[in-house]
């Protein structure tokens, strides 16, 4: 990195370095710029997108109706109740 856009950028971020600040920090951005160069270099037009790198199904099971009604348990065992509704505290 330029020692002037190195200059700029710390102004932007209201930072000041020393100038053994700026040579180690124009060197660090340096080796990054080197490193996101890589990242550039592989050719990926032939690579198909995916969004898991192994092809499985949903692990998902079906939703199953139980025979046995539990709300009016629940609503009795809730502190604070409107209506049908269980009342909880705010949070902001």
């Amino acid at each position: 990195m330029k020692k002037d856009d190195l200059d700029i950028t710390a102004d932007l971020a209201v930072l000041s370095l020393s100038d053994e600040e700026k040579n180690t920090l124009g060197h660090a951005v340096d080796e990054m710029l080197e490193y996101f160069a890589l990242l550039l270099e592989p050719d990926l037009d032939t690579i198909e997108p995916t969004t898991h790198s192994a092809k499985r199904g949903n692990k998902t099971r079906p939703d199953v109706v139980s025979p046995i009604d539990i709300s009016d348990d629940l609503l009795e065992a809730a502190p604070e109740l409107e209506g049908r509704f269980i009342v909880i505290p705010n949070v902001l």
